[in-house]
Order: structure tokens, then sequence, then C-alpha cells
């Protein structure tokens, strides 16, 4: 009679994927399965290390005036050809990388934090407090957006400018409110993943043994309506970049000595015949960075819903 061999229980236990594994471990596992997500993400810190560092490996003033080199085209010595004024676009670009990346990430933040606390409340409460809070969502959502923003920052801009300088000034105020017009599809999310989180059976559990709201929320409902969050934080950057960038082109940005790429494109709307790389450059950052972004938002959507498999 052959004798069996009882099995190890290493080759017994099959190995099951993100078994043993965090949520937002597997959620990296997903994402980096996501090939242009990834791919997006490198150009994105490529592009975020250029703007950061660039300025102290390409020392050329952003506002050094050269009329013997005016309107040049892309060369070793402007890579990015020049200005009426002779100012290097490459030095320029790099700068306004900062500005413009600056506005959308503080803009976002502001966007998510606003759209957070009033889905959050709006969630979690019933009656007259949620129908308040959502009557003013649909309210801020109904206002015509492009027009506001610049009727406000036409206003604002000169006294804001007194108070923190001609640099720091524009930019609370664009960061402000661009972020103040971006905060209602956050707070719609977030009520709609409290609306349904809350009736999960481990909600009603830690409601039972005697929990707080606060302890409710905090700890079993917001880390997991985070996903669909940080999802829209990255559609918020990209929007913050694009409103920043048609401010600055309208003429209601930043000033000329503050080049954001909006601001660059702005100033080469009326050479663009004679001069189109004075515009390709700018334009071709901002369209890298919106669309590496979008890229990236579509790899955290698919990696951080279960329901999708890659």
């Amino acid at each position: 009679m052959a004798s069996s061999t009882p099995a190890s229980p290493t080759a017994d236990a099959p190995a099951r994927r993100g078994e043993g594994t965090s949520p937002w471990r597997e959620a990296w596992r997903r994402f980096r399965r996501h090939r242009l997500a990834v791919i997006s993400l490198w150009v994105l810190a490529l592009m975020a290390l250029m703007v950061i560092f660039g300025p102290y490996i390409w020392k050329v003033p952003i506002n050094e005036i050269d009329f013997s080199a005016r309107l040049a085209k892309p060369s070793l010595a402007h890579p990015m050809g020049t200005d009426t004024l002779g100012q290097d676009i490459f030095a320029r670009i790099l700068y306004g990388g900062r500005i413009s990346l600056a506005v959308g990430l503080s803009a976002m933040l502001i966007a998510i934090f606003v759209g957070v606390v009033v889905g959050a409340i709006s969630g979690i409460s019933r009656g007259p407090v949620d129908t308040a809070l959502m009557w003013l969502t649909d309210l801020f959502l109904a206002l015509p957006q492009l027009p506001l923003l610049l009727l406000v920052i036409y206003l604002f801009r000169d006294s804001l400018k007194s108070v923190f300088g001609p640099e720091g000034g524009v930019f609370i105020l664009i960061v402000v409110v661009i972020g103040a017009f971006r905060w209602m599809p956050v707070a719609r999310l977030v009520r709609a993943q409290f609306f349904s989180l809350r009736e999960k059976e481990y909600v009603e559990a830690a409601r039972a043994l005697g929990a707080s709201v606060p302890r409710q929320v905090m700890r079993h409902i917001m880390p997991n309506a985070m996903g669909p969050v940080i999802v829209a934080a990255t559609v918020d950057v990209a929007a913050a970049i694009i409103a920043e960038s048609t401010l600055s082109f309208l003429g209601l940005g930043f000033p000329p000595d503050i080049p954001s790429w909006g601001r660059i494109l702005f100033d080469s709307k009326d050479h663009l015949d004679i001069a189109p790389h004075w515009a390709l450059f700018p334009g071709l950052a901002i369209f890298l960075a919106v669309l590496t972004i979008s890229f990236i938002g579509d790899g955290l959507r698919d990696a951080l819903d279960p329901r999708k498999v890659l």
C-alpha cells in the first residue's frame, strides 16, 4: 500500500493574488498594470523635476532683455527661441511651470477640502441641513464660472497686489477663486459615497456599539470614500491649470514679468505668423501636463475600483 505523504502547508496554500496585502498596496499593484498611467506618471514627474530644478541649471534670467536676439528661432543658445524682447523662452517656461503647477495643486487642495467638508456634512445629515447644503451646491453649479472668475479677479486683483505684492497677490486670488468654483462636483461625489457607506454593516455595527458620529465618519466612512475623491483631485488639478491658462491668456492672470504658461501664450498671440515657436512650447507644456494628469486619473479610477479587472 502506497503511503501518502502529507503535503506541506505552503504547497497546499494557493498563491492568491493580493492575499495578505493592504487595499492601498493592491491599488498600487493594479495601477502599475495601467501602462498609460505609469508612463504619464513618469512624464509628469520629469516635468515637475524640470520646473523645480531647471532654473538652477539653466541660469538665464527670465526677464533678461537682449534686443539683438529678439524673435530668435530655437538654437543651442536658446533651445526654445526668444520673444520680442529677446527673453529666453526656455527659462520662462521653466519658471512658469512652477507657477502653473503650483496653481493647479493649490486650487485642487482648496476644492477638495471644501468639497469633502460640505459633502461629508450633507451625507451624514438628514433633513434641512442636507437640503440647504445641496441647494447651495446647486446654486454654485448654476453660476457661469468663467465670467465670474473674470469679474472677481478684475475687482480684487489690485487690492491684493498692494497687500501681498504683485506675484503673491495674483497667485492667492487666482488659487482661491479657482478653488471656490471647483468644489461642487467633489461635494456631490462625497455625499453620494456617504449615503452608500453609512448603511454598510460595519458602520451599523459601530453605531450599535455607541460610536459617536465623528468617529463613524473619520474611522469607518471617510477612509472608504477617499478613492473617488483622489480621482476627482487629479481632474481638479488639470482643470485648474487650464483655468489659470485661460485667465492669463485673457490678460487677467499674472503680469508680463511673472511668466506662467498661459501668460507666455497671451504674449505670443500677436506673433504667431513670424514666431510660431513662441506659442508652440508653452502650449505643448500645458497639453502634456493636462494629458498626463488625465491619464493618471484614469489609472487611479481603475485601480481604486474593485469592479475593474486589470
